[in-house]
């Protein structure tokens, strides 16, 4: 395994060290330079990034958990720390495939997976096709199946087409607009906005974050086949975390969870917007720990 340190030179300038202060891991998967943070001990938690995240978002879930589980954060080709190869497309599947590979190389089990935006069908594409793998899921605003209301529809159509392109490749959109309004509670400091601008500083740097909202639409055999597999999970106990005031993911997803999982619990996030770990870390920490642990005071 191909790992460094934090504290070497290596690591990019807009990376503050006092907010994320974990080690870097690193793994060639088909030619891709994967980045993770594997931090704590206990039993395995893998935390999933969406767009246009990394696992910088996890950075205080991390702290408070570390001494509860072993939390391995991934970030996918083209996001944060890791580096795609040749020909990569940044499609769902692809990055289903990397966190696969990695779970299964680090032979990683009894494990609980924490999701969020695609974290969802990448994350459920992996526990669906390794069930024995994965013992208990963290449900962030997501989902994971094929999605087509009209609002959707419009939003990959839109985001994800040549307009959106020029927005996302030529203005950072989805950083400077979508990250800061996807955030309810609070206005995020300059050094947490420059850790998520670092990834990308150029056009080509953001192909990444185009492709995802494209794939809303293109991935739909994808997501219909995650969907289908969703019944070999059905037993396994799931918390939901989910915040009130995400306009991506609302109350008829969080329903549609909770019909999934039979033994679930839901915390709501009140007042919480799309990126629940910037707003409620330490709510979703807390729920965690009592969810792992009933009657923790």
């Amino acid at each position: 395994m191909d790992s460094s340190n934090a504290g070497t030179p290596s690591r990019p300038a807009w990376i503050p060290a006092e907010l994320y202060p974990f080690a870097s891991h690193f793994e060639k998967i088909d030619g891709s330079r994967v980045h993770y943070v594997d931090e704590g001990s206990g039993p395995p938690l893998i935390l999933l990034h969406g767009n246009p995240t990394w696992s910088f978002l996890y950075r205080d879930v991390i702290k408070g958990l570390r001494d509860q589980y072993r939390c391995i954060a991934i970030d996918y080709p083209g996001f944060g720390l890791s580096q795609a190869s040749p020909g990569y497309g940044f499609t769902p599947a692809e990055h289903a495939h990397v966190v696969e590979q990695l779970v299964t190389r680090l032979d990683l089990r009894d494990v609980t997976l924490m999701v969020q935006d695609w974290g969802g069908p990448i994350g459920f594409a992996v526990a669906t096709r390794h069930p024995d793998r994965f013992v208990a899921f963290v449900v962030g605003n997501t989902w994971a199946w094929p999605k087509s209301d009209p609002g959707t529809q419009a939003f990959s159509r839109f985001l994800g087409g040549p307009i959106g392109g020029r927005l996302i490749l030529h203005h950072n959109f989805f950083v400077e607009r979508i990250i800061p309004a996807g955030v309810r509670r609070k206005k995020l400091p300059d050094a947490v906005m420059d850790a998520y601008r670092g990834p990308f500083p150029t056009p080509e740097s953001r192909r990444p974050v185009h492709v995802f909202p494209r794939e809303i639409l293109r991935s739909r055999a994808f997501l219909a086949e995650v969907e289908q597999g969703l019944a070999v999970l059905r037993d396994r106990p799931a918390l939901l975390v989910w915040g009130t005031k995400d306009v991506a993911f609302r109350a008829p997803e969080r329903r549609r969870w909770e019909q999934q999982f039979v033994d679930h619990r839901t915390v709501l996030l009140d007042g919480a917007g799309h990126y629940i770990q910037e707003d409620a870390a330490d709510e979703i920490v807390a729920a965690i720990i009592e969810w792992r642990n009933p009657g923790t005071p």
